[in-house]
């Protein structure tokens, strides 16, 4: 019963309570049509916002509810001076659209909530108490702005955006059909993060994905994300449907197209996209061919020593192009139709290009891909989704091409245009053109915004439906990567965990590399291979990219494991197990206040309240039969088990 009185009046109970009605959700009301994946067995991707359209408004009136509205003796240091009217563009736009509707937004978050919240979404870590009491101590009224260009050229802005490109090109050992290996997943894996590192523009990394050379994809990482498009029991046709439905997908964010690869838009599409509702699969067809000469060459290294084992080969070796002769597989049958004949040319569905004289048919697909304005607008909007909570398309793999310009807005009035702020979208995907697809720029961009600094508290009552128009921060759960890294990372006791890395061929000696963070994985589903720690992580949905999606709802068990799992528990005892670099071996001998105060912003990167600090500083004191060392540790478990601990607010 020690914990009892902790957990009534330090938020334990209200995290629980928390996580389970994050559960609750609108069952989905949409007709099975086994066909067809957005209806069929896949429609828990696509329908994902129908079942709970405004859970972000719930979540974050739940959150702010039960965090502390007074989070600094005195507020921020610098809280006037941050506000200044900001030249931002996406100030403009958010600002001027708040006010049309005369909606006021929210006030400014403060220094300590903004330290948090920044450092969380560019590096996927929480600030040290060291870095904290720095940046909010700091007179400098530039200092939020030196700030996001310091965390975007850390080591550990590449891991956390390693591991976000890693998710969307679902890079993992094995792909649905053909697997990678650890090589194959590991290069991909190095290729990503060294692209990263080098801050290649973003059109050059798809292009280098959709045209890859690579000749042994265990070596270059490139190759293995065509892998991930194979298709099983069909014929080629599908492999190549699958590719272009992946492209479309991932680098133009138009999921509907996959239906389009199966019929025509019309009478499936009608009341989700004006463009699926007219697109047609003969147009589809010619994005398929695009890869109808591609051909990925297994070669296996050592086939004595394992006959399984192999790479992949990229080739185009000239083959004829997409072949209408198809009856079998996992689409309807090919057939010619609309005057075609038994073979489809590459052809662009989004502006009509074809390859130019002699071009290799993926290199002319990339550079129609790379240069049409809604690979801008996606790859705006999947960052922007992650910086912001939602993104300005909502889902952000969802759009509608015919509804997206502001100056030609549809001309039904059936449909409106979908972006909730049409012109901010398409003014950010211009400058991100304009400023060579640098994804540092786009993100220092919105990082530096009004917008994204609002706090995520709201004065007066809010109305669910302004959630798409940004007047406040709107609250996400941790990944469950960044829960992992933030509880070592506060208790002093990191992780040593190493991952083999085999190369090829298969006898070479295999090296270990050593891991201390979650966030440094490459690869969600099964690593670490400690059961213990796996199914930690596992509990918080990290998915694992091939069958299941990485979540940020709530669950009983992530609430039990916060308060029981050895992972968590271990660092709670780490007085005892984790040596004087331990959170409460270096300062168990401070004075109560200073040691309440020292736990709090360590943990929580905040101050405690004047009721939090009370009853702290009773625990510490406790009564007979305890040690002071029990009650700290007792006093550290409950920050863990807070409600701010693992919400990003």
């Amino acid at each position: 019963m020690k914990h009892v009185k902790l957990i009534c009046s330090m938020g334990t109970a209200g995290l629980i309570a928390l996580l389970l009605s994050a559960q609750q959700q609108d069952a989905i009301e949409f007709e099975n049509h086994s066909e067809c994946s957005f209806f069929g067995g896949e429609r828990e991707e696509y329908a994902r916002e129908s079942r709970d359209r405004y859970w972000r408004s719930r979540l974050t009136e739940d959150v702010t509810r039960m965090t502390p509205t007074s989070l600094t003796p005195g507020g921020s240091s610098t809280r006037d001076l941050l506000n200044l009217a900001s030249g931002n563009p996406i100030d403009v736009e958010i600002f001027s659209e708040l006010q049309k509707r005369n909606i006021p937004p929210a006030e400014k978050s403060n220094d300590f909530e903004f330290a948090r919240r920044v450092t969380l979404d560019l590096t996927g870590r929480i600030p040290t108490y060291e870095a904290l009491i720095q940046f909010t101590g700091s007179q400098n009224p530039n200092k939020r702005a030196e700030l996001i260009n310091q965390l975007l050229n850390t080591p550990e802005w590449v891991d956390k955006w390693t591991m976000y490109f890693g998710d969307l090109y679902r890079n993992s050992r094995n792909s649905d059909v053909t697997p990678r290996f650890d090589a194959g997943r590991n290069a991909f894996f190095s290729w990503i993060k060294a692209s990263l590192e080098a801050n290649k523009p973003y059109n050059q990394m798809a292009t280098e994905l959709i045209a890859s050379r690579s000749q042994n994809t265990f070596e270059d990482g490139s190759g293995n994300w065509l892998i991930g498009s194979d298709t099983r029991g069909g014929p080629t046709q599908d492999d190549y449907d699958q590719m272009a439905v992946d492209v479309v997908s991932t680098f133009l964010g138009i999921s509907h197209f996959n239906c389009v690869m199966c019929h025509n838009g019309r009478g499936h599409l009608d009341e989700l996209s004006l463009w699926g509702k007219n697109a047609r699969r003969s147009d589809a067809w010619g994005m398929s061919s695009f890869f109808a000469r591609l051909v990925m060459q297994p070669i296996r290294p050592d086939p004595q020593a394992d006959p399984v084992l192999r790479y992949f080969a990229l080739h185009d070796n000239g083959r004829t192009d997409y072949m209408l002769n198809t009856t079998t597989g996992n689409r309807p049958a090919r057939t010619p139709v609309d005057g075609l004949g038994t073979s489809v040319r590459p052809r662009y569905m989004f502006g009509g290009a074809t390859p130019a004289n002699g071009e290799n048919s993926r290199d002319a697909l990339a550079r129609a891909v790379t240069s049409d304005f809604q690979f801008a607008r996606a790859t705006v909007n999947y960052v922007w989704g992650a910086l912001m909570g939602r993104g300005l398309v909502e889902p952000l793999d969802q759009f509608d091409p015919d509804r997206l310009d502001p100056d030609n807005p549809p001309a039904s009035g059936e449909w409106t245009l979908q972006p909730s702020n049409a012109t901010l979208l398409n003014n950010l995907a211009d400058q991100l053109r304009r400023n060579n697809f640098d994804l540092k720029w786009l993100m220092r961009t919105i990082a530096t915004s009004e917008t994204y600094q609002l706090s995520s508290r709201y004065a007066g009552s809010w109305n669910p439906l302004n959630e798409a128009l940004f007047a406040r921060k709107l609250v996400r759960r941790l990944m469950a990567e960044e829960i992992h890294d933030a509880i070592a990372t506060s208790s002093g006791i990191l992780p040593a965990y190493a991952y083999a890395e085999p190369i090829a061929p298969l006898y070479a000696p295999r090296t270990s590399r050593p891991v201390r963070f979650a966030m440094q994985l490459p690869e969600t589903g099964t690593l670490p291979d400690n059961g213990v720690v796996a199914a930690f992580l596992n509990s918080f949905g990290r998915g694992n990219r091939l069958d299941t999606e990485r979540r940020a709802d709530g669950s009983i068990l992530q609430a039990l494991n916060l308060m029981n799992d050895a992972f968590v528990m271990t660092r709670i005892r780490s007085s005892n197990t984790g040596g004087q670099q331990s959170l409460l071996n270096r300062h168990l001998n401070m004075a109560d206040n200073q040691l309440v105060n020292q736990l709090y912003l360590t943990v929580l990167s905040r101050y405690p309240t004047e009721q939090e600090t009370a009853v702290a500083v009773d625990t510490l004191r406790g009564t007979t039969g305890t040690t002071r060392l029990q009650r700290g540790e007792d006093l550290l478990w409950s920050l863990y088990n807070k409600v701010d601990f693992i919400y990003n607010y």
